[in-house]
């Protein structure tokens, strides 16, 4: 049967022959996939009136354990975005009672995101829904093919040095 990428390998294998693209293989398969996971992620978190990057931050405070709260760095790190985005991201969800700003009292000028009790409500609830979702996304895949998969994933990350939020 074959998927869209097998076409274009297809396609390029009958025009240029002479160059190897297995690569475009698993990078086009990987970018494809992750385009398709991030509409279906966007349509969920938006039945919950949120974005997934919101989900994204919220989950990242609430795995922090008690009290919830991280400094802006140690947000922008896990979610690897810019320091002016993470500033902005927190500005909204702040507007939306979902995170505060809590000065850090071992250091002035640092501030500290902590998930307010509506945050801490909000993740509550769509956690457990968003990995039954996901669940589902993946469900073409049987035990030991998701343990492979996985693995590889891990393997290719880590090439790539990311290998901790820290």
């Amino acid at each position: 049967m074959g998927d869209a990428v097998d076409q274009v390998l297809e396609q390029w294998k009958r025009e240029r022959p002479d160059v190897a693209v297995w690569p475009m293989g698993i990078v086009g398969r990987i970018s494809r996939l992750s385009q398709l996971l991030d509409r279906e992620l966007k349509e969920f978190f938006g039945g919950f009136g949120l974005e997934k990057w919101e989900f994204d931050v919220l989950a990242t405070l609430r795995r922090s354990g008690p009290p919830y709260e991280l400094t802006a760095g140690a947000l922008n790190k896990a979610t690897m975005v810019t320091s002016g985005a993470i500033t902005n991201r927190i500005d909204r969800l702040a507007a939306k009672d979902l995170v505060e700003r809590i000065r850090d009292e071992g250091d002035r000028r640092s501030v500290r995101v902590r998930l307010t009790e509506r945050g801490w409500a909000k993740i509550e609830e769509i956690l457990p829904l968003h990995a039954a979702n996901e669940a589902r996304l993946l469900e073409s895949l049987g035990p030991q093919e998701r343990e492979q998969l996985a693995g590889v994933l891990r393997g290719l990350l880590e090439s790539f040095g990311d290998t901790s939020l820290k």
